[in-house]
């Protein structure tokens, strides 16, 4: 999914992207802290999965096959002018290629994705590449070490929100899981600018509260910002 496409199922104008930036600086203004959205496609290809379902599903649609084994040799003898166990093997083998390869491209569909994905498994990508983004983003990088980000994957439809040890050491990880909860339901409602501006408000005033913060607009050097991602890796 190309970050076009992402946009458009976000539903997110120019002018609305424009007016977060302008949230995201306000409240790096206010706070002395980096903030960084980032909203991916997905956190994963899930190809083994999809893979693996695939050739599971095959595997119990041959053995449910099995009984129909004797209609189909003859099927084939009646085709070919001659029947031989070699042929039924052949076309069970061809069958079993194209049910899979058929059933992959099924489970690629997002609404089949969603069915056989294991919960564990989309849990730990999202916090994977969130953790991921946080340090190829360079989002540590402050010398204040008092940057946020807030991570968004769309197809799991599951945040995540990291701290830098500036701010997680005075601020629980409760906090911003609850933050992120709230971000996510948003979201599921359809409402991205307003759950995006709302948790960029709330970050600003958790990291304005926290003791010690850093004097306002003092340039800390961490990467912030709003990002949307296209995912080159597997594209």
């Amino acid at each position: 999914m190309t970050s076009a496409q992402l946009k458009k199922k976000l539903q997110l104008s120019p002018s609305d992207q424009e007016e977060i930036h302008s949230a995201v600086r306000e409240a790096e203004k206010k706070s002395g802290g980096k903030i960084s959205l980032v909203i991916a496609a997905e956190s994963s290809s899930y190809a083994f999965w999809e893979l693996f379902y695939a050739v599971l599903t095959a595997f119990l649609l041959t053995l449910c096959m099995l009984p129909l084994s004797p209609h189909v040799n003859h099927w084939i003898g009646s085709m070919l002018g001659e029947s031989r166990s070699v042929y039924l093997s052949m076309f069970n083998i061809a069958s079993e290629v194209f049910v899979v390869t058929l059933l992959y491209l099924l489970y690629n569909i997002p609404f089949f994705d969603r069915i056989i994905l294991p919960a564990g498994a989309r849990h730990h990508a999202v916090s994977a590449r969130a953790m991921e983004c946080f340090a190829m983003g360079g989002v540590y990088c402050g010398e204040a070490h008092r940057g946020i980000l807030v991570y968004v994957s769309f197809f799991e439809r599951e945040v995540r929100i990291v701290a830098d040890r500036g701010i997680s050491s005075v601020i629980s990880q409760d906090l911003w899981n609850l933050l992120a909860d709230e971000l996510a339901e948003s979201l599921s409602r359809g409402e991205v600018k307003a759950g995006l501006l709302h948790v960029t408000e709330r970050c600003a005033d958790l990291l304005a509260g926290s003791p010690e913060p850093v004097k306002a607009g003092s340039g800390d050097d961490a990467a912030s910002g709003f990002v949307i991602l296209e995912n080159e890796r597997w594209a």
